[in-house]
């Protein structure tokens, strides 16, 4: 399989599992949901594309157009998951705040009809600054320490060049 592939999923998978620790640190309780939640200390996203750019750029060099890609389209995927989404759930947490101020004022108030949802929106979405940047920078030592792994695993398959001493016992 496509070392760079590797890489990237596996930082993925090494940073979500980081958010256990995480959440267990600030909640003081162990809990496996962080596995599987978005949000979160650090970002798997930021992760995934930091080690996949890092680990292109080692191997490529950072004037190639792999890298290039790999650069531009994780510094979108980071901008995204720290922006957009992060404001998604805030946005989310405003609704279920006032679905719940709703239900409150309907008790006091019966022609006011109002349908309380089964499920809330979801609010954990996007990242902190802090959380980008804590998985940026965890990608980037992967990908880096990947790439190099690679190189070394590599060169002791090299066949070893022969030179004259070794034909002088023949």
């Amino acid at each position: 399989m496509n070392r760079g592939v590797v890489t990237s999923l596996s930082a993925i998978g090494i940073a979500q599992a980081l958010k256990i620790v995480t959440h267990k640190k600030v909640t003081g309780k162990w809990e496996l949901k962080p596995l599987v939640q978005t949000g979160g200390m650090p970002s798997s996203h930021s992760a995934g594309v930091a080690s996949l750019a890092a680990y292109v750029a080692a191997n490529r060099g950072t004037r190639h157009i792999e890298t290039a890609l790999a650069i531009v389209f994780g510094t979108i995927v980071m901008y995204d998951a720290q922006g957009v989404r992060r404001h998604t759930g805030e946005i989310a947490r405003l609704v279920n705040d006032l679905e719940d101020h709703f239900e409150i004022i309907s008790d006091d108030y019966p022609s006011l009809q109002f349908e309380k949802r089964d499920k809330e929106l979801k609010e954990l979405l996007g990242h902190q600054p802090l959380e980008v940047l804590a998985g940026g920078i965890f990608g980037i030592v992967y990908g880096i320490a990947s790439a190099k792994l690679e190189d070394r695993k590599l060169r002791k398959e090299e066949p070893k060049p022969m030179i004259a001493r070794d034909f002088k016992n023949e």
